[in-house]
Parts: C-alpha cells; sequence; structure tokens
C-alpha cells in the first residue's frame, strides 16, 4: 500500500487515517456489536493494518468512543444548524423532543446501544460512555441556564434534573426503536412534548395554544 502524506490535513486538526479508521470502527461495531467486533477488522475495512489503530489509539473501548462521538455529534449540530436556536433552551427541547419520533435511523444510535450493553462488562467502555454523556450534558446545561438568565425558563428548577430527563426520554426511544416498538403519533406527541417544555417556562410567560 502507497501511503500519502497526511501533514496539511493535520495542520488543520484533522487526520484522514484517524477519521477512515473511525468511520470502519462505526460500521463494524455497528455489525458485530462490541464484543463480535476485532480490531483487525476494523483495520482492514479502512485499508490499513492494526498498527494505523494501535498508534492512534489506546485499544478498543477508545476507539468505540470515538466512533460515538463522531456520529452523534453530527447529529447533534445537524440540529443546530436546520432550526438556528440562538441559544433558546426551550425551542430546543420542543424541537429534539418532538424530532424522536420522525427521526430516521442513525449510525449513533446503534453504537450507543452496544456502548451501553459493553459497559456493563467493560469499566473503560463504561468511564469512555459517562464522560461522553457528560459533555453532552454539559451542553444542554448550558442552554438551559442562559434560558435561565434570559428569562424563557424558571430559574427555580433544577438544571441537572432538566438535563437528565431530557437523556432519559431520548435514551429511552433508543431501547424502545431496538425491540421495534411503534413510535405514537408524531402529532400527539408533539403535543405532550410542548405541554412538557410549557411546565420549565415561568408561569407568567407561558402561552397556550389550541
Amino acid at each position: 500500500m502507497t501511503v500519502t502524506s497526511v501533514e496539511p490535513d493535520r495542520a488543520l486538526g484533522r487526520d484522514p487515517t484517524s477519521e477512515r479508521l473511525v468511520a470502519a470502527a462505526a460500521e463494524v461495531f455497528a455489525e458485530k456489536g462490541y464484543e463480535g467486533a476485532g480490531v483487525a477488522e476494523i483495520a482492514r475495512r479502512a485499508g490499513f493494518t492494526t498498527g494505523a489503530i494501535y498508534s492512534r489509539f489506546a485499544g478498543k473501548a477508545v476507539l468505540l468512543a470515538a466512533a460515538i462521538e463522531a456520529c452523534t455529534q453530527d447529529e447533534f449540530d445537524q440540529l443546530f444548524a436546520e432550526h438556528a436556536f440562538e441559544g433558546r433552551a426551550t425551542d430546543l427541547l420542543a424541537t429534539v423532543g418532538a424530532h424522536l419520533v420522525t427521526r430516521e435511523p442513525q449510525p449513533g444510535q446503534a453504537l450507543l446501544l452496544e456502548a451501553f450493553a459493553a459497559a456493563r462488562r467493560n469499566p473503560e467502555v463504561a468511564r469512555l460512555l459517562h464522560e461522553h454523556l457528560l459533555e453532552r450534558a454539559g451542553r444542554l446545561a448550558a442552554l438551559i441556564e442562559d434560558g435561565k438568565s434570559s428569562g424563557l425558563v424558571d430559574p427555580n428548577l433544577d438544571t441537572r434534573s432538566i438535563v437528565h430527563f431530557a437523556h432519559a426520554v431520548g435514551l429511552g426511544f433508543l431501547l424502545y426503536q431496538a425491540v421495534g416498538a411503534q413510535n405514537p403519533d408524531p402529532a400527539s406527541w408533539e403535543t405532550v412534548i410542548r405541554r412538557v417544555v410549557e411546565s420549565v417556562v415561568p408561569h407568567d410567560d407561558i402561552v397556550v395554544t389550541e
């Protein structure tokens, strides 16, 4: 195999080899699960040897974490780009909540399920998954705190509890999808989500819609 220089990309903070390895890892983990995924198979699909993996990642658990980060970050950022929340935590909660029943299956969803299953037996996977969830929680918490400062969110409500509830609902949908459970009607679900979001708004600011 001919190895080409990647220095220009690395100067921009990118490593195409790592990106190919992460993309291949996402495919293999989603297909075979964490336990069934082999480092050699991941390297082969990316077009490299296992040495390319071990020179960039400390092990399979770190590679799984990188794959989850790559897949789920894209989905989260895409919602921000499409809806331009501009710091409005209530808009974020309403849009993401309604999106749960209409979104198409994403690679990151399957990876998260595999990570949760692996975390029960692998402390390193559990630690890395916990760090990933904390990072995501931090982003949502910052928006909620901004919402409290601007009067969009009731300052008497606990930010951590709101974030925990939002994550619990989102992860619950992953479990439902994993067993093929039918989602509720989108319009009915959106009504429920709207009521939930209204509950975190200061009472004087609630607007009743028909």
